[in-house]
């Protein structure tokens, strides 16, 4: 490993997190909180560290695949742990490991809270769990590489840090340059988040809840910033929730193409198809399953369509407690949480196009029983499928699968039933947040151990970087130092 430029990079990222909290610190000036003083000194620890590990440049800039995706992995680690500390030193969440879960639950999306009375945070807190949500959606290290300087530096190295970032089998530049592409994906994502937080703010929402619930609906997290959770507002904002839930669960590459006017090549997306035809069909399944215990169709398909879209965006948002609904409806929802979003959106889970590869694949194998002399080959998009990609998907499969199980059985040794041990793992690893049983949307994790909860904030970071970067942490190869070069890359 090459340490300088992972100290280096770390560096910046601290830098970031003690701008990011200058936000929290304003709302806490502006609500007259005490609790800004948490902030204030948290600032002052990441921006000396973040100086000092970053003031020097280091000669060698270069870093393998490995270095790479283990440096994503240390930052969100490092990021979490500071982000924690405003919790403990407020005393809001006094307890390391449940400051710990609450702040990687931000970062990663997820929505997992241990908080029992949300409401009695204050108000700084409150943003400042909304806006981790922001930060986590599209990635910090991209946001990093949008603003790092960036002579000498080598496009295979930052494609490294971006591709163990972002969601999805696999993910490419939208322009020639790493950093034109970071910009353009915060673009975007700036541009979308601001709209939103505009009709909020025309359909009534107060400016306070209009941002935060902006925050965590672009970056699909989902805390809740009252203990009535967003069934508390007017249909009407539900509606509009609803709709930029799924928008931001879109793959973002999409709507750049609708920026340079290909409107043909985003319809054309099967991914998009695919994405968009499970929404629709888990709504109506939902819906008419659930119509006679909610009254009303107008009600049925406003709550169905608001937990679909919350939970296969991987958001968290709730508007009712669907823990209450019939098994059936409850069982849709629990595929949803595996199926998540499109890849290269602020969605988590096992993401539409792994999915949509494994049954293609599956589909031809079984044909080539029939018709062995037969060559096919699995599209996506009408672009061929390297078998390269197809074995990195079945391989993410199995490993995905292997750690879901070791999980369950881990907190199984808080004696909860099976349904709230499996959702719970399910909700946490796919960065969803409100599970079902124990976890419901309701509840909180408050109740769970602290082994569980470590092992369910370990969930959290492995889904949302997409399991390799946290694995290759414990491989002793990553640890070994990279030997000098008399090149930089």
């Amino acid at each position: 490993m090459n340490y300088s430029i992972v100290k280096y990079i770390l560096g910046w990222v601290l830098r970031l997190e003690s701008i990011c909290m200058i936000f929290p610190l304003v709302t806490a000036l502006i609500y007259q909180e005490s609790s800004g003083v948490a902030f204030l000194i948290t600032i002052a620890i990441c921006a000396t560290l973040g100086y000092l590990l970053s003031m020097k440049k280091p000669k060698n800039t270069s870093f393998r695949m490995r270095d790479g995706f283990a440096t994503v992995a240390l930052s969100w680690i490092i990021l979490s742990i500071m982000g924690a500390l405003p919790f403990i030193i407020s005393g809001e969440i006094p307890l390391f490991h449940d400051a710990l879960f609450e702040t990687i639950s931000g970062f990663t999306t997820t929505g997992a809270s241990v908080v029992k009375d949300v409401d009695s945070l204050s108000k700084c807190m409150i943003f400042w769990r909304s806006f981790t949500h922001w930060i986590g959606g599209m990635g910090v290290l991209v946001f990093v590489l949008a603003i790092l300087p960036s002579e000498n530096r080598s496009t295979g190295n930052t494609m490294h840090l971006m591709r163990a970032e972002s969601p999805g089998p696999s993910v490419g530049k939208l322009v020639p340059r790493i950093k034109s592409t970071a910009k353009i994906l915060y673009g975007i994502y700036i541009a979308m988040t601001i709209l939103l937080i505009l009709l909020l703010i025309i359909g009534g929402m107060p400016i306070f809840d209009s941002l935060t619930m902006a925050l965590g609906t672009a970056g699909t997290g989902g805390f809740s910033i009252s203990s009535a959770g967003a069934g508390a507002y007017a249909p009407h904002l539900q509606i509009i929730l609803t709709i930029f839930m799924i928008l931001f669960g879109i793959n973002f590459n999409l709507y750049y193409l609708l920026l340079l006017k290909k409107v043909k090549d985003f319809l054309k997306s099967e991914e998009l198809r695919f994405y968009l035809g499970i929404i629709f069909l888990a709504i109506i399944f939902i819906t008419f399953n659930i119509i006679d215990q909610v009254g009303d169709l107008a009600t049925a398909l406003l709550q169905s369509s608001f937990q679909v879209g919350s939970i296969i965006t991987t958001t968290g948002y709730a508007t009712t407690d669907f823990n209450l609904w019939p098994q059936f409806s409850k069982m849709i929802l629990l595929l949803l949480m595996f199926v998540g979003a499109c890849a290269g959106s602020t969605g988590g889970g096992f993401k539409v196009p792994r999915l949509v590869i494994l049954i293609k694949s599956s589909f031809i194998h079984l044909r080539s029983f029939v018709h062995p002399r037969s060559v096919k080959v699995v599209k996506l998009d009408d672009k061929i499928v390297d078998k390269d990609t197809i074995s990195s998907v079945s391989a993410y499969l199995v490993i995905y699968l292997v750690i879901m199980i070791v999980s369950v059985i881990i907190i199984s040794f808080d004696k909860f039933d099976f349904l709230s041990n499996f959702s719970a793992v399910n909700a946490t690893f796919n960065n969803i947040g409100p599970a079902l049983g124990e976890a419901g949307p309701m509840s909180s994790y408050a109740n769970f151990s602290v082994l569980s909860k470590l092992t369910l904030s370990f969930d959290m970071l492995a889904g949302r970087l997409e399991l390799i970067p946290m694995l290759l942490l414990f491989s002793p190869s990553v640890w070994k130092r990279q030997k000098s070069s008399k090149h930089n890359v």
